[in-house]
């Protein structure tokens, strides 16, 4: 790699607070904000809105949309225009 070129990767927690979750890794992010990390570290700290932990898709709580009113609701709207 070329000196000089590259940002500054790091060590950086990203913690979604709606979930309660944390997870450490490395990244070009930064931060203003620190933590003390379980290892008694202290690392920039980035606050992100949505995780593994709280997105509907990874947590099994999706909501199911009602698909049935919605085809009934589009075939007797065109109904009318036919006949």
């Amino acid at each position: 790699m070329k000196p000089g070129i590259h940002p500054d990767y790091h060590p950086v927690v990203y913690r979604d607070r709606s979930a309660g979750f944390a997870f450490l890794t490395r990244s070009t992010a930064t931060s203003d904000k620190t933590v003390d990390w379980e290892d008694g570290n202290t690392y920039p700290v980035i606050d992100v809105e949505i995780s593994s932990a709280s997105h509907p898709f990874w947590t099994g709580r999706s909501r199911l949309l009602d698909t049935a009113g919605r085809v009934e609701k589009f075939r007797a709207k065109y109904a009318r225009k036919r006949g």
